[in-house]
């Protein structure tokens, strides 16, 4: 494969300590944990609820779309997450903490 077959997918960008800022170092942190928890609960609420209505939808078949909403709900708590995430990670303030300077 030659180097202009490539095709460059996702590009990082990476400050140097003198840029960044413990603002934004504690931003990305909570914009991860923010991600990785809703994601959690989402997944936690999507076991429990596909579990049980696959028990009871052989037992009465009309609770189908009330699981079925149910499912929707805890996957949007997942996409909530990812979106609050994402605003905290590219929330840009400067001149609010110093940056790490040697």
């Amino acid at each position: 494969m030659n180097d202009e077959a490539k095709v460059k997918l996702l590009t990082i960008t990476v400050d140097t300590p003198d840029t960044y800022s413990s603002y934004a170092g504690y931003g990305h942190l909570a914009a991860g944990l923010t991600v990785g928890l809703s994601a959690m609960a989402a997944g936690l609420a999507i076991g429990i609820v596909g579990d049980a209505g696959v028990r009871v939808n052989a037992q009465q078949p009309k609770l189908f779309a009330g699981m079925m909403l149910i499912l929707i709900f805890a996957e949007a708590l997942g996409l909530y997450g990812l979106i609050i995430g994402l605003v905290v990670a590219t929330k840009k303030v400067d001149g609010l903490c110093s940056s790490y300077k040697a």
